[in-house]
């Protein structure tokens, strides 16, 4: 039988959670409310990583051992305070209408919707269309070891300083590293893709023993770790900061520090144990907003590679 819901007040809120004994994931015996109660400890960061950003929802109705829903559109029904972002697909001439988080409220009422990962877009809805946020995704490939992230990590950060760009490490929640920046808002999803391919092969050329920027994934060394420079294009969405991610260990995609990258296990950040790292750190990426940064030069390598002859794949 489901078990009776319970009423979170969150800010100026009041939100209903229904089935909150239900069992999200098994390995760690860890409920609904224990989702909600996650998502209510690390508030401020997530509210920054999802702030005025349309959000994909990936939902579980029935827990990890049911199906995923990824869900773009906010349904009928949801209370009057939830904002929304209107987000168009010339491809299928379609749009819709996704959650645009402005505060807790609106992050609690999605898991009360039996989201755990939010997947924002790197743009706002001031501009939909311009991002302001460049995503270096450090992908292992399936025989690639963390240990490889270890190595790669201090050079992209070797060239981003060299660009006088500051970066902002994350694990994934999975395999992989992310490094998350702000761009000022003055160019379109295609010319940041080309940014970001031009640092990948900066990148690569610096470690060509471990990078790859490979476009098939057939063609990759099963061993080698993809800079995938593919998560800027436009509709291309990965796990936010404090995201919880869809697996069995609940593993969350956290703030971390350059310094960490050597050491750290991100197996070991989950929702059982996070809350108590935000309490003593704060959000490690509450200065990410600071500073906008230009992708001039970037751009300038990536028009010397194409006139090089190398291409740049097609997007999907």
């Amino acid at each position: 039988m489901a078990s009776k819901a319970t009423v979170i007040e969150v800010g100026d809120h009041d939100v209903r959670v229904s089935n909150p004994d239900r069992i999200y994931f098994p390995e760690l015996g860890a409920t609904k409310l224990d989702l909600v109660e996650y998502y209510l400890a690390v508030s401020d960061g997530i509210v920054r990583a999802l702030r005025e950003r349309p959000c994909m929802l990936h939902r579980f109705p029935d827990g990890l051992a049911g199906e995923k829903v990824h869900q773009k559109r906010v349904p009928n029904g949801a209370p009057p305070w939830l904002e929304t972002v209107r987000v168009t697909f010339p491809r299928y001439n379609r749009h819709a209408d996704e959650l645009c988080v402005t505060k807790p409220a609106d992050v609690i009422w999605a898991v009360q919707m039996s989201t755990v990962e939010f997947h924002p877009w790197n743009s706002r809805r001031a501009d939909t269309e311009k991002p302001d946020e460049w995503r270096i995704d450090l992908d292992p490939m399936p025989d690639c070891p963390f240990d490889t992230v270890r190595r790669v990590a201090p050079v992209v950060r070797e060239v981003l300083d060299e660009l006088g760009i500051t970066g902002f490490p994350k694990t994934s929640g999975g395999k992989g590293l992310h490094i998350y920046l702000r761009i000022a808002p003055q160019w379109g999803f295609s010319d940041v893709r080309r940014a970001a391919l031009a640092f990948a092969r900066e990148v690569e050329r610096r470690a060509p023993q471990d990078v790859t920027t490979t476009w098939w994934r057939k063609d990759r060394d099963p061993k080698a770790l993809f800079i995938d420079y593919n998560q800027n294009a436009r509709d291309h969405t990965i796990a936010s900061a404090y995201s919880v991610r869809g697996v069995p260990q609940a593993t969350v995609s956290t703030p971390i520090t350059w310094d960490e990258i050597a050491d750290v296990d991100p197996q070991a950040f989950t929702i059982r144990t996070v809350p108590a790292r935000f309490a003593e750190l704060g959000d490690l990426h509450a200065a990410i907003d600071d500073v906008h940064h230009s992708l001039d030069t970037l751009l300038e390598w990536a028009d010397r590679d194409e006139q090089a002859g190398l291409e740049t794949p097609v997007e999907p």
